[in-house]
């Protein structure tokens, strides 16, 4: 694969050494590192508890679990793309309960290029996600300055008697002489007036 500045943090979450051989040769470490294994579902929670993942790859079934719990778990509470796999018997079942959490899943036995192609459409998913939570981040942000900057403005009313366009004008302007952010500017009159 070609990505540009980042690698991606892999767990591995199987108890069958062929299979963690396997996926490992199709990791390569320019684009995958570093690469996690774990051979039970309670191993991988407290890897999860201790570092952040962008791939979590389940080899079902794991030896205290089957692995679609552990699959779900990590998707509702983390944005790392999870890839569940699973019997061929099984895969019907198995997707129609993880789907809407938003668990990949593919068939076993499959073929290099099957996890290939599968491992480049979780890191488009994983790349999407981030972008939301970028944007998302910014929002609360903007969201967060709005507050502080209201909270200055009604500081400035109540303890100058100023209008609310008269306080809005006030903080805009301190930000500007100041060459500062307006909320840093409205952090400094919550400061001198509380």
């Amino acid at each position: 694969m070609v990505f540009r500045d980042r690698t991606y943090a892999v767990l591995i979450a199987s108890s069958v050494e062929k299979f963690n051989d396997t996926i490992t040769a199709l990791l390569p470490s320019t684009d995958f590192h570093p690469i996690s294994t774990v051979s039970s579902a309670g191993e991988a929670r407290r890897m999860l508890q201790d570092r952040t993942y962008d791939l979590v790859l389940i080899n079902t079934p794991l030896p205290d679990e089957f692995g679609n719990r552990l699959a779900m778990d990590i998707c509702s509470s983390s944005g790392a793309g999870v890839l569940l796999f699973v019997k061929h018997e099984l895969y019907d079942d198995v997707y129609a309960k993880v789907m809407e959490a938003g668990v990949m899943v593919i068939s076993k036995p499959t073929s290099s290029q099957m996890i290939t192609q599968t491992l480049r459409i979780v890191c488009a998913a994983r790349e999407r996600l981030r972008n939301m939570e970028k944007k998302q981040a910014t929002v609360e942000d903007k969201i967060q300055e709005i507050r502080i900057v209201n909270r200055a403005k009604w500081l400035l009313i109540e303890c100058l008697n100023m209008t609310e366009a008269d306080a809005h004008k006030y903080i805009t302007k301190q930000a500007m002489d100041m060459r500062i952010s307006k909320r840093e500017a409205a952090e400094n009159i919550i400061k001198a007036y509380s």
